[in-house]
């Protein structure tokens, strides 16, 4: 043993990780290989670095031999690019950016089921129309409304159709893009 006094608080100090800690909203953007196993692979990685994966959004490219994924995740700084930095050693992740505080355009859609009567059901479809939403389907006691927009936009229309009562629900999750000529996807080596 070494003479050095051992408390608690200094191997605290010793096994704290950098960063502030401070956690906060990321979008990660991933052009990968469209191939089996990979969104099981990314979700894997995400879930061994401890993220929860608030949103994830995935679809072809223009390519149909690349697909491009919209990660939502919650973390401070340094455990987002650590975990970015991983991604880039599986296989099939061609490029990886964390967009967050980059220029883009955030959309997500979702689809709101409300319970209606008749006198409730001008009221729901004049909130979907004042929010830019359309009514997809109406039945005698339910509207499904279809809102696209920022999520803080997605949001406010969710809460404004809460007090109708709501049937059902899904989003999305955000899909991004930088705004701008700049594009991720010409950035990946072809």
């Amino acid at each position: 043993m070494s003479g050095a006094p051992h408390s608690a608080a200094g191997a605290a100090l010793a096994r704290a990780l950098p960063g502030s800690g401070d956690e906060r909203r990321h979008l990660i953007v991933a052009i990968v290989n469209n191939r089996p196993g990979v969104l099981n692979r990314v979700a894997s990685l995400m879930r061994a670095r401890n993220f929860n994966i608030e949103s994830l959004a995935v679809s072809a490219t223009e390519r149909s031999d690349t697909s491009r994924m919209t990660l939502t995740i919650v973390g401070d700084e340094v455990h987002v690019e650590q975990a970015t930095k991983q991604l880039y050693k599986l296989i099939d992740v061609l490029k990886v950016q964390d967009v967050t505080d980059e220029a883009i355009v955030e959309h997500e859609l979702a689809l709101i089921k409300v319970r209606v009567s008749g006198k409730s059901r001008p009221e729901v479809v004049s909130i979907a129309e004042m929010h830019r939403g359309r009514v997809v389907d109406l039945s005698d006691d339910a509207v499904i409304v279809e809102i696209v927009g920022e999520p803080s936009e997605v949001d406010r229309v969710v809460e404004l159709l809460r007090e109708f009562g709501i049937k059902e629900l899904v989003r999305t999750g955000s899909v991004v893009m930088s705004r701008g000529s700049g594009s991720i996807e010409e950035q990946v080596k072809r």
